[in-house]
């Protein structure tokens, strides 16, 4: 599926693979030796959010951990599936697909969650509430960056782990 681009969305920023990766790793670094306190916010009707994701390794049964934006849609979280707009689809998706039933870290604590991708109509309107953001990290210009449609998760309210 094409999309055309808005020509009036930011465009997508140009950073070296490296340094998203580097980036990362920061981040989780940051979260993780100030015990929480920094790394994860809230998302509201004008900024996405960003929460802590734990999956199972579908090939190792290690537990695996990425911290992914996120907006919400009524009781339900919803990512996209990307791998910093780079073309694999990233590992934690690949783990859900294999066991969606988890848990994610919010500011005010851990929820239980069991995953699933949208489709059709649910997802281009998940897609549009991203794009309304304004945010150069979720736009139809980066979007196309990728070779085929990015998938995106919706966490709803479940069992989880």
């Amino acid at each position: 599926m094409t999309t055309a681009v808005d020509t009036t969305q930011k465009a997508p920023p140009k950073v070296p693979r490296w340094l998203v990766r580097t980036i990362w790793i920061l981040h989780r670094s940051l979260f993780r030796v100030t015990r929480g306190r920094i790394g994860l916010r809230p998302a509201t009707s004008s900024q996405w959010g960003m929460m802590r994701l734990k999956t199972v390794g579908r090939q190792t049964g290690k537990a695996r951990v990425a911290i992914v934006g996120y907006i919400e849609d009524g009781p339900n979280l919803v990512t996209p599936a990307m791998n910093g707009w780079a073309q694999p689809e990233p590992a934690w998706w690949l783990n859900l697909q294999a066991n969606p039933e988890t848990t994610v870290e919010l500011l005010d604590g851990p929820r239980k969650v069991t995953a699933r991708a949208a489709i059709g109509e649910e997802r281009a309107h998940l897609w549009r509430k991203f794009v309304d953001l304004g945010s150069s990290a979720f736009s139809d210009a980066s979007a196309a960056l990728r070779s085929g449609e990015t998938t995106l998760v919706i966490f709803e309210p479940g069992r989880g782990r």
